[in-house]
């Protein structure tokens, strides 16, 4: 049996597996104020930490991960891996004395930045390339990698804008060792189906401090964000996630401890995969919107974004002098396009998924595009699919539209927090609306709400249904 043909070459679509797994390496490594003297950049390195041994027991972290999953070889007899991780470097901030001595200093201040202490991480890379026939059986055990990375100190001058040395930065790096594991075993039944288990294994050994340490200690000789990449040209792996029918009794005995993996690059490709410390869909990608990396994914970008942009100089001194990834993002946001900014509020990619058809003549026709988003926006008073919803509606025997001043009165049990927070609030109605069901809503701003304009211009009402609203009588206090 031949593979079908792929439009897109095995190497680009590990390059847009790699895209994705840059998110994963990096998620945390810097959070917004992007600044070390911030509370929430002082406990980092989140996801994917593989520790010595000797210190998982009092610091809550492992020291290998496994991945599991099912793999239809067809035509590919070759397994090809990468394993990528973080090696923390840690950097102190010397000063240049008049004697010609270093002293150790909480910071050096420069025209463009502040140098304060930090801990960076160094991308790793580490490759395995085996036939599939000898990742079976007792060979198997001859197919393991094995890395060390030496410890080792760098040093960096620091200069003023005439040149002259004012200090150092020292960079010192731990030891690290590790090994990558692969074994495939064919599975008995009617297909050929093998299950593939790649292990990485911190095996660092070195002297650490009594009880292995704390986390901090354990940090240099660790990997960060420790993720694989897989591929199998002309073979196919399994979903975890939606496998076929046949094969989800196997897919049930499969164990994956620390990791999860997808299918990854472009969707016609099931030959490349994704093991993640961080749980993703199958075939995950970068949103189109997205400016650059902005190492915090918890957060949305267009918030990153202004908020970063909300710095003071100083604040933006430091954050370039934290980190140089941390100084890309202050110079991202400050030299981004107000049309690129424009871009990061928001965009609806779910209705033709949903629906499956494609955007012209399909159910998302006619409805309006952002300049340059190439997605469109929800209008139900524009989607011919919607149903109708009246101009006004009555509540209490009064006639409710455009204009209608209410109380709202939300209910207790089917409305969240902030709603109950509304009850008893005047608000204008500005337009009757019926959602893809048919149930008709209320969308109202609160009479006292500064932000009022805003939310008329962007459309951005409270939705309520017609039992939580009361018709306001002007004479009412």
């Amino acid at each position: 049996m031949t593979a079908p043909h792929l439009a897109v070459p095995l190497d680009e679509a590990l390059d847009q597996a790699r895209a994705v797994a840059d998110a994963v390496l990096f998620e945390g490594y810097v959070l917004y104020p992007y600044r070390a003297s911030s509370a929430k950049n002082r406990m980092r390195w989140q996801f994917g930490v593989l520790v010595p041994p000797a210190c998982t027991a009092d610091n809550g972290e492992h020291a290998e991960q496994r991945t599991d999953l099912l793999l239809e070889p067809r035509s590919g007899d070759r397994l090809d891996a990468e394993l990528r991780f973080l090696h923390v470097r840690r950097r102190t901030v010397e000063r240049l004395e008049p004697d010609g001595s270093y002293t150790d200093v909480p910071g050096l201040e420069l025209p463009d930045r502040v140098l304060v202490p930090w801990d960076e991480g160094h991308e790793e890379r580490i490759r395995l390339h085996a036939p599939l026939a000898e990742l079976t059986g007792e060979q198997a055990h001859t197919r393991t990698v094995t890395f060390d990375l030496p410890p080792g100190t760098e040093h960096e001058p620091v200069l003023d804008e005439n040149g002259r040395t004012l200090g150092r930065l020292v960079r010192r790096r731990g030891r690290l060792s590790g090994e990558i594991r692969p074994y495939v075993e064919q599975l008995p039944g009617p297909y050929r189906l093998s299950r593939l288990t790649v292990t990485v294994r911190n095996t660092v050994d070195a002297p650490l401090p009594a009880h292995g340490g704390s986390r901090d200690e354990a940090l240099p000789h660790s990997m960060i964000g420790a993720h694989l990449l897989l591929a199998v040209e002309g073979g196919r792996f399994l979903s975890m996630t939606d496998p076929p029918e046949w094969a989800r009794p196997a897919v049930a005995g499969l164990r994956n401890e620390n990791t999860w993996p997808v299918l990854a690059g472009p969707a016609d490709r099931e030959d490349v995969v994704l093991s993640s410390p961080i749980i993703l869909e199958d075939h995950p990608a970068l949103a189109d919107e997205s400016p650059g990396p902005l190492y915090d994914a918890t957060e949305i970008d267009e918030i990153l974004s202004l908020r970063t942009a909300a710095l003071t100089d100083h604040e933006k001194r430091e954050a370039r002098g934290t980190d140089a990834r941390a100084a890309e993002v202050i110079d991202l946001v400050d030299t981004m396009p107000e049309a690129v900014r424009e871009r990061l509020h928001g965009a609806i990619r779910g209705l033709r998924e949903v629906t499956g058809e494609e955007e012209t003549g399909g159910p998302t026709s006619g409805l309006t595009l952002p300049e340059g988003s190439g997605h469109p926006w929800w209008d139900p008073q524009q989607d011919p699919e919607a149903a109708d919803a009246p101009s006004t509606v009555s509540i209490d025997g009064e006639a409710v539209g455009a204009g209608s001043r209410v109380v709202l009165a939300p209910g207790f049990r089917r409305t969240d927090a902030q709603d109950a927070f509304l009850r008893g609030c005047r608000a204008t109605v500005e337009a009757v609306v019926a959602d893809l069901d048919g149930e008709v809503h209320l969308a109202v701003v609160l009479d006292d709400d500064p932000g009022n304009d805003i939310r008329r211009q962007q459309g951005r009402f409270l939705y309520f249904k017609l039992d939580e609203v009361t018709p306001l009588r002007e004479e009412e206090p």
